[in-house]
């Protein structure tokens, strides 16, 4: 009889991290598959990472993932970058290769836009864009990737909202452009899909409000916010009122996780298990 008491390790580095659901979520879809892996969810500081990092390797863990905020200082501390995080520049998920190095992924684009195409197909779309970060990198890059015909970035600093722009219009096929966010802002009539990507609504500050004109947001119009916690943000639920097509947090949260999974275990999970997992957890 052989015994292996050896189990797979995955993880996840970021902080603060106590709210983020991602835990409970992988772990259910490891034990309805069978799957002999655990995660690890660790609260890293940024002077930490490096040392995050070389205890990942150290202990032969099979990947982890990154999120605030690390999606981007996590970089140098990997061997490689896959396709769309090289274009991206911000990783969230790394995995082990064979050899033992850590090639960076990112599935936080390729999760929303599996969340997106529920709804509503990118192809020939103008999306706006709240933020300039990894988050809005990823979907800025992943549904441009995906056929939409301008992203517009709407960001407060100027530098960062521009090199988002610069990035997507030198690196895609789509047109880009960025408006500075120093006053209240009126989606375009043209404008098909509105996306956050900011932490404005975040827990514990389930009450922020985007400087938005409520008034533009019309129905037909797919709001989506990225934000897992709470899953009804504030913009989510206004907009809903509005009568526009809304997606929360959890679709993306939920498909990134199953890409990850698949990275790490070679398992194709069932995210309707991941998906119920994190509505018991949320109440909804």
């Amino acid at each position: 009889m052989t015994v292996n008491f050896l189990s797979t390790i995955t993880g996840s580095f970021a902080t603060p991290c106590a709210e983020t659901p991602t835990v409970a979520m992988v772990e259910v879809a490891y034990a309805h598959h069978g799957i002999d892996a655990r995660y690890i969810n660790c609260d890293v500081q940024p002077e930490a990472l490096g040392d995050a990092v070389r205890g990942a390797r150290a202990m032969g863990w099979a990947g982890f993932n990154c999120s605030l905020p690390h999606k981007v200082a996590v970089i140098e501390h990997l061997d490689g970058l896959g396709g769309s995080a090289a274009i991206i520049g911000a990783v969230n998920c790394a995995v082990r290769q064979p050899d033992g190095s850590y090639l960076g992924e990112n599935t936080d684009g390729k999760g929303f836009l599996a969340s997106l195409l529920t709804v509503a197909d990118p192809a020939g779309a103008h999306v706006v864009l709240f933020g300039a970060g990894g988050a809005a990198r990823a979907v800025a890059v992943e549904t441009a990737l995906a056929g939409a015909s301008r992203v517009t970035v709407v960001n407060r600093s100027a530098g960062r909202g521009a090199e988002l722009a610069a990035l997507v219009a030198e690196r895609t096929p789509a047109a880009s452009d960025l408006v500075v966010w120093d006053s209240t802002y009126r989606v375009p009539d043209d404008a098909s899909i509105v996306v956050n990507t900011t932490s404005i609504g975040l827990y514990p500050d389930v009450e922020g409000r985007l400087d938005l004109d409520l008034d533009s947001l019309r129905p037909g119009l797919v709001v989506a916010d990225v934000i897992p916690n709470p899953p009804r943000t504030l913009l989510v639920r206004e907009a809903e009122e509005r009568g526009c097509t809304v997606l929360d947090g959890l679709g993306m949260l939920v498909n990134q996780g199953v890409i990850s999974i698949k990275h790490w275990t070679g398992v194709d999970v069932d995210p309707a298990v991941m998906r119920a997992r994190i509505g018991e957890i949320f109440g909804v």
